[in-house]
């Protein structure tokens, strides 16, 4: 009984230093939710903008691009995937990394060749360990993301877009990242960034209207090159503030479950432990009482 009593206390000390690690971690998850939040707010109405805008201009502009003009034949897809650095975030990488998958083998069904530039540690380890190429990557400020990084993916996936496919470059452009709804929900989201397919926010005239007419100075195409490379930065910036204020919340969220955790087991332990306690008293109890019949009994004879 005295062994199995020191090992219920020996399991509750354990649990009651997890609660500690798994309470901490929750409230440093709740602490920098908040400024998350107010990050991705800020960057929202922005990326929104800068995307009506060149989709308004590749529209009405009627002239072909090569970032907004479907090509006839695709080929090769890109896939950026952003995931986590860092684990204890329940299923938010995996959601992510399954999406990626299932998109993957979709768009190899339609005949293209995939290839992926990954953000977040956990989208490399999950490469590295299925020994799978990734043609660039990038770790580090997963959680606090920096706009130089989003410029530095930006340049990156465009260069292989202004690449032909023949010589190494991509057709179109995916990426897949968890967006944020709140607190309780982050959804897989998947979203092509080229070539440019919808205009986002503007409706087309109806027959009884006229089209808004543009002038560009000095020329349509040199107004798109250089809305392009802003539109792509700010879209991937703002998917990069998403996955960090979405890996806030499922890290808080699961360390809330572990804490909850922590304490049913101390609760089950706890009462083990008394039980074990009180079984061991009573067999000293029993030994005691025991023990006096035999000295009486020895006495009498």
């Amino acid at each position: 009984m005295g062994a199995q009593l020191r090992v219920y206390r020996q399991k509750i000390k354990s649990a009651q230093t997890t609660k500690k690690i798994t309470r901490a971690m929750e409230l440093i998850s709740a602490s920098r939710i908040a400024k998350a939040q107010q990050r991705v707010a800020a960057s929202t109405p922005y990326s929104r903008a800068v995307t009506r805008a060149v989709s308004a201009v590749a529209t009405f502009s009627n002239i072909d691009h090569p970032l907004t003009t479907e090509p006839e034949r695709i080929e090769r897809a890109a896939v950026v995937i952003f995931t986590s650095d860092r684990g204890l975030a329940g299923a938010f990488s995996s959601n992510v990394l399954r999406e990626a998958e299932q998109l993957s083998a979709l768009l190899r069904e339609q005949g293209k060749d995939v290839v992926y530039y990954l953000v977040g540690r956990k989208a490399v380890g999950f490469f590295n360990f299925r020994r799978r190429t990734a043609t660039q990557q990038w770790i580090g400020g997963t959680d606090l993301p920096q706009f130089d990084t989003a410029k530095e993916i930006a340049d990156a996936v465009v260069a292989a877009f202004n690449t032909p496919a023949s010589e190494g470059g991509v057709d179109e452009i995916h990426m897949v990242y968890n967006r944020f709804v709140s607190m309780i929900a982050q959804v897989p989201e998947v979203v092509r960034l080229l070539p440019l397919e919808v205009v986002e926010g503007v409706e087309a005239p109806s027959d009884s209207e006229v089209f808004p007419l543009y002038e560009f100075e000095p020329d349509v195409n040199k107004v798109l090159d250089a809305l392009l490379p802003v539109y792509i930065e700010s879209r991937i910036f703002n998917a990069m503030l998403q996955s960090a204020a979405s890996e806030h919340a499922a890290r808080q969220k699961a360390m809330k479950s572990a804490t909850d955790n922590a304490d049913k087991l101390i609760k089950n332990y706890t009462r083990l432990s008394n039980a074990a306690r009180q079984a061991e008293i009573t067999q000293q109890i029993s030994e005691i009482v025991g023990g006096a019949d035999a000295l009486a009994t020895s006495d009498e004879d």
